[in-house]
């Protein structure tokens, strides 16, 4: 089964990146967006403008601040299984 990776919008380089390696992406606008979700990949730069700190999902949140796509995709493969 493919693993959905929900993605901020801007980051188009995780994006491609994630799918180069098979994952499916949909693009992350809201915190509905996260529902069947196996990851999120969010910027970082906007914490609270989507109530982030108060979202309740078992899917972790990745924050690629700092990131390169590459790494984003490890963080993944070693937090979604």
């Amino acid at each position: 089964m493919t693993k959905r990776i929900a993605v901020e919008q801007s980051l188009t380089n995780v994006t491609q990146a994630l799918r180069e390696k098979g994952y499916e992406v949909i693009d992350f606008k809201s915190a509905g967006d996260l529902n069947n979700c196996s990851a999120c990949v969010v910027t970082g730069m906007d914490s609270n403008v989507m109530g982030m700190q108060e979202l309740s999902t078992k899917a972790p949140i990745i924050e690629a601040s700092g990131l390169s796509a590459d790494e984003v995709c490890r963080e993944i493969e070693e937090r979604v299984q």
